[in-house]
């Protein structure tokens, strides 16, 4: 049981630890705009339909790295930027949590299209905007055809999630916040 009692305060220390310094892991403009860039250009590379989905999309929120860590207790958080004609209008952070059977770490890039005024609106005027809460995020997954499944092309705001190898699959965006940063 000693190990056991040990191992809490490890545990909370890590997951405190990991929410304290993202104050001090926070990017500069320069430096959000850069990631959202290449994001945005692998997004390219690897969805044939990108661009024709993008200049369809009232806005585009890109997230180009989504750090995840933990130890049973575990935290994400993220930083980007909201495009709206291609251009930037403001940044956003993401955080998330979570509890049960995980250790380790991993990064992943995110893409939320937002295909109506109506989505779009929603996601500005709210003060902290929540998946699965405020509303649902179609993931996006490619099929045999590499192409798009035309329902989830239909949906008010269609996500993409990348990890190291490219489009990612059977991932959720469930439970997490995105809320407007100053920078």
């Amino acid at each position: 049981m000693k190990s056991f009692k040990f191992g809490i305060p490890v545990i909370v220390f890590l997951v405190l630890t990991f929410f304290a310094t993202h104050e001090a892991l926070s990017l500069s403009r320069a430096e959000i705009d850069a990631r959202v860039n290449a994001t945005v250009k692998q997004f390219r590379s690897d969805v044939g339909e990108a661009d024709e989905l993008m200049k369809k999309a009232k806005g585009v929120l890109v997230l180009p790295k989504v750090m995840k860590a933990g130890l049973v207790i575990g935290g994400e958080y993220g930083e980007g930027a909201l495009k709206i004609n291609g251009k930037t209008v403001s940044y956003y952070s993401s955080t998330a949590a979570s509890i049960g059977l995980q250790i380790g770490a991993q990064t992943k890039a995110v893409i939320l299209l937002f295909m109506t005024d109506k989505a779009l609106s929603q996601f500005r005027d709210s003060d902290g905007w929540e998946v699965g809460v405020d509303t649902s995020v179609a993931i996006a997954s490619l099929g045999a055809g590499e192409s798009l499944d035309s329902n989830t092309l239909k949906e008010p705001v269609i996500g993409f999630i990348f990890g190291n190898k490219g489009l990612m699959y059977n991932l959720t965006l469930e439970g997490t916040k995105i809320t407007k940063i100053d920078k």
